[in-house]
Parts: C-alpha cells; sequence; structure tokens
C-alpha cells in the first residue's frame, strides 16, 4: 500500500514538472530563437503598479470605458484583467480565448456581400419574447440576390430551440452606405395597439453579425447596451399632450469597425457592430421601387437623418383612424480600428452593468428549486413514513 502510495505521489509531481514546462514555452522567445528569462515576482509587481497608476490617470482625465479608442481599450483590459486568465496556473491571454476556446476569426474580402442576423425580441419587464418578423417590417431579404452564409449557433440557442434568420439590411464590406429605403408598410390599428405595448414594455430588437451583438454605444453617458429598442414613449411635459405618446425608430445608422494587417492575415476581421436608431417621417411614396427618391432620405439635397422632436415617427393612426404607412431605412459605415479581434468582447463584459442581474436571477432560481426539492422531500419522508408504520401494525396483528 505504501508503494502504491509512493508511486502515485511521484507520477503526480511528474505530470506538474511536464506542466510547468510546457506552460514555459508559452514563454517571451527571443529573434535568435532563445527563450527569454521568465518574470520574476518583483517585475510583475512593478508592472501591476505601473498598470494600475495608467488606470488611474486615465479614470482621473475622464476617460470613458465604451468607445474604440486606445485608452478606453486599456481601462477595459485592466478591469478585466482577471477574467482574462486561463488554465490551473491562471495565464494570461484574451478574453476570446477564455470565453470561446476554440473559435477562429472569420476573414472577409472587400465588397463582398454580407448579411446581418435577426435575434428573438425581447425585454427585461417581461419574459415572453417574440420573433423579428412578427413586427411589421421588412420582409426576408431574397436568397437569389443574396448568398445567405450558415450562421454557427450557440449551445442556448440550439437548446432552446431558436431559428436564426437573415436580417433585410444588405450591405457590402467596406462599403459605405448613404441613407437607403428600405421598404414600405402599413400598420392597421390593431398592429399599432400591439406595438405601442411593446414599447411601453421596453422591448428591444437584437441583430447579429460575424457573431457581435449589435450594441447601442453611448461615449458621454459611458453605457453600451446589446440590442436597440423598438421605440420610445415621451411623457405629456414634453409632447404637451393628455397623454404619453409612443414613437416608432424606423431609421437605423449601422457602424461597423474592422482590422486590416496584411502581414498577419487576409481580408478584414471584424471588431465591432455598433446601431444608432433613429425615429424620422419619411416622405410616403404611393409605390417604393429601387429607384425611388425620397426628399428625406436619399435625395441628392437631402439632409442628414438625425433624432429630432419635429420629425418623430408617431405610433398612431391618421384622423380617420386609417393605417399607419411606415418607411423603413438603413445607413452603414465602416470604420478602420486598431483593436484586436481577440479583444472585441471586452466591452460586452464592461458597459452595461445591468448584466449583472443575470447572477442574480440565477441565484434566486437556485434558491427557489432547492427550497422546493427540500419541501417535496418532507412530505415525500412523512407519507412514507405513514405508510411504512401502517404496514408494520398490519403485520403486528397478523
Amino acid at each position: 500500500m505504501t508503494r502504491h502510495c509512493i508511486s502515485l505521489l511521484w507520477s503526480a509531481a511528474l505530470v506538474l514538472a511536464v506542466a510547468l514546462s510546457g506552460s514555459n514555452h508559452h514563454g517571451v522567445v527571443s529573434a535568435g530563437g532563445a527563450k527569454a528569462a521568465r518574470v520574476s515576482r518583483a517585475d510583475r509587481k512593478k508592472l501591476a503598479k505601473k498598470q494600475m497608476d495608467e488606470y488611474i490617470a486615465l479614470k482621473a482625465k475622464g476617460v470613458d470605458e465604451v468607445s474604440h479608442s486606445a485608452e478606453a481599450a486599456v481601462i477595459r483590459n485592466y478591469q478585466l484583467r482577471k477574467k482574462k486568465r486561463k488554465g490551473v496556473l491562471r495565464r494570461e491571454t484574451d478574453l476570446a480565448s477564455v470565453l470561446f476556446p476554440g473559435v477562429s476569426p472569420e476573414e472577409y474580402r472587400d465588397n463582398e456581400d454580407v448579411l446581418m442576423y435577426v435575434d428573438l425580441v425581447t425585454s427585461k419587464k417581461t419574459q415572453v419574447p417574440f420573433d423579428f418578423y412578427d413586427l411589421p417590417t421588412c420582409p426576408v431579404p431574397d436568397s437569389d440576390n443574396v448568398r445567405l452564409i450558415k450562421m454557427r449557433k450557440n449551445l442556448g440557442a440550439r437548446l432552446q430551440g431558436h431559428e436564426i434568420l437573415p436580417a433585410p439590411f444588405v450591405m457590402k464590406v467596406k462599403q459605405d452606405m448613404a441613407c437607403t429605403p428600405l421598404c414600405q408598410v402599413n400598420i392597421p390599428g390593431k398592429k399599432l395597439r400591439w406595438m405601442r405595448k411593446l414599447v411601453d414594455r421596453q422591448y428591444r430588437i437584437n441583430l447579429t453579425f460575424d457573431q457581435l451583438p449589435v450594441l447601442m454605444r453611448s461615449k458621454e453617458l459611458n453605457y453600451a447596451v446589446r440590442g436597440y429598442p423598438v421605440g420610445f414613449k415621451a411623457p405629456p411635459s414634453h409632447t404637451g399632450l393628455k397623454s404619453d405618446e409612443f414613437y416608432l425608430y424606423n431609421h437605423l445608422k449601422f457602424t461597423i469597425t474592422y482590422r486590416e494587417e496584411a502581414s498577419e492575415f487576409d481580408g478584414v476581421r471584424i471588431t465591432g457592430f455598433d446601431v444608432h436608431p433613429v425615429s424620422i417621417q419619411h416622405e410616403i411614396e404611393k409605390q417604393l421601387s429601387p429607384e425611388s427618391t425620397i426628399k428625406t432620405c436619399n435625395a441628392p439635397d437631402a439632409p442628414a437623418v438625425t433624432n429630432h422632436p419635429e420629425t418623430y415617427l408617431p405610433l398612431r393612426t391618421g384622423p380617420v383612424g386609417e393605417a399607419l404607412e411606415v418607411l423603413y431605412s438603413y445607413e452603414v459605415e465602416w470604420v478602420e480600428s486598431e483593436l484586436l479581434w481577440s479583444d472585441r468582447w471586452d466591452v460586452y463584459l464592461i458597459g452595461a452593468p445591468d448584466d449583472d442581474i443575470h447572477f442574480f436571477a440565477i441565484f434566486n432560481s437556485l434558491m427557489i428549486v432547492m427550497f422546493l426539492t427540500g419541501a417535496i422531500g418532507t412530505i415525500m419522508i412523512r407519507t412514507l413514513r405513514k405508510d411504512i408504520a401502517g404496514y408494520n401494525e398490519m403485520q403486528t396483528l397478523e
């Protein structure tokens, strides 16, 4: 028995030595191929102190955490330093390797046709989701004109049975698009009432591109949140009406950041996917066609599409109850960025503090399950105890 224990200890020591030697291969290698010396504990403390001082200085300057600037990336990297560690030895790595091990980046060619994909329309106020195409919006793009790229589903989407469909927005890699009319939809009164409920319950539309969920960022408010709202509600103090007014977001400004590095890879890698929704009353034509010119959108002298109280699109019927006519449009801007593909997920863990509520929800669910399990177990034990006592009495009488 003693020899067996000693042999097990020697085997464990050998495995640990191999692991340590294997981890050393990830160290810095000089130009001549010789392995650099390991960083001492004192040097690591100096580096940590330097990073902390840099972080404090940037925060004192008021640098935000969610923009694409290099300073914001430094702040995110410092705040996520503990999450960017992998393995038993807690080696420092990037967030993509921790969250999505084995996933390789997708590379796109210039002028390549690409698609976004739609996900569920969800709300934090209610647990009832809806499909994107349940809304009065534009139809699925024609597969004959656009090559549909099969999107990889994650485990959660496969288990829940979500059908991920292409979004109606078509674009080309590195090709900016000005305001482009998409489609024209009539929304009757019953559908309008349902849309107002969605706005009141703060439903958000979720899109994805290159596995990235769409983000709404605010550098001024230092905030980034996934998805964009169906619309917004204005109180009577802002509108002068007797009740709340609901407005629809019918124009989307997409900003896609990418990185090019010919010495490392071919093509373009996507590093960010942002959206800025706008509510605007477009000029409505009787029959919209690809050649149509809209004065508020794609006309030569058309002004920039922005949110302005005078041009908001209210969710209400016409004077005699006729359906609301909505013209959907969008624009795309491609911006080159120095952000690495492996660091593109950092802002998703930093920018939205509301995501922390999921941990409380999980803990709450576990507590409920444990309580119900204990209650059911107590009832079953009491019931079985009475039955067993009755059977014992019957055997005693016999």
